[in-house]
């Protein structure tokens, strides 16, 4: 009787006991051979997360497999996955689980952007590359619609109106996010930081990028930027041609315009 009810009993994997989801389909690659995605718009920092991140691992493992594409090359490119494979590298693994599917670069780009799009935390640099590259494969994959992306009249939705759906942002929005991609990398940090809003830094990158430079430069330099004075810039008839001291004349005038009016006060 104790060997036939003991020939029924089905042992728990270790997976099982730590609540590993069981996903068909998933093998150990070697983390040498897994490339990240190119331009791959989210950051992958050291940070106290990420130290959160490889304790976990150490303790645990990998709780969810990475998703990879093969390569040319007989390799494979990162889709979803960046941070695990990080800490995975910290932590001292040599092989990681991961899912391997086959993707056109588009296919990869939606996909790497959807797993990464709805973070707690996401930067606006991150947001606006992300943003800018889900869009234009949206519009590369528009003749190719499908039962998702057709409107209840039987139309199919714009790229942008389809992106706006899935992400949960305004196509205005949207459009402003993927604005700051035009700014250089300097002031686009100050975003990223919160030194610079976003509504000045959509003003921002429509200056050339010489003028964005010198702009940064007395950012940097004054430990201030007025909305008057990106206005002012913004709205100048032609900084083609223009040096760097005009620019600076120009910024420094927006500020003296504003304040003249204060000189005619009768303090009492």
């Amino acid at each position: 009787m104790t060997n036939r009810v003991a020939g029924k009993i089905k042992l728990q994997s270790v997976d099982q006991l730590l609540g590993v989801p069981e996903i068909s389909g998933t093998q150990e690659i070697e983390i040498v051979r897994i490339h990240a995605f190119p331009n791959h718009p989210f950051k992958v920092l050291d940070d106290e997360r990420m130290d959160m991140l490889v304790d976990s691992i150490r303790e645990n493992g990998i709780l969810n497999p990475v998703i990879v594409r093969p390569d040319q090359n007989g390799d494979y490119e990162m889709v979803s996955g960046h941070r695990r494979l990080h800490a995975a590298g910290i932590a001292g693994l040599q092989k990681i689980p991961a899912i391997v599917k086959e993707m056109s670069d588009d296919e990869a780009i939606i996909k790497m952007v959807d797993a990464n799009i709805q973070r707690e935390e996401i930067l606006p640099s991150e947001k606006a590359f992300a943003y800018k590259m889900k869009l234009d494969a949206l519009k590369r994959t528009a003749g190719r619609p499908t039962k998702e992306n057709a409107c209840h009249n039987g139309t199919h939705l714009r790229s942008n109106q389809e992106l706006a759906l899935q992400v949960g942002d305004s196509a205005r929005s949207i459009q402003r996010y993927i604005r700051l991609t035009e700014l250089i990398p300097e002031l686009l940090d100050y975003v990223d930081n919160k030194k610079i809003g976003l509504v000045m830094a959509v003003d921002l990158s429509y200056l050339d990028e010489q003028v964005q430079k010198w702009v940064y430069e007395y950012f940097k330099e004054n430990g201030f930027l007025k909305p008057v004075q990106v206005e002012a810039l913004k709205n100048y008839p032609n900084l083609s041609n223009v040096t760097q001291f005009s620019v600076i004349s120009i910024m420094n005038l927006s500020l003296i315009h504003i304040s003249e009016p204060t000189r005619h006060l009768r303090i009492s």
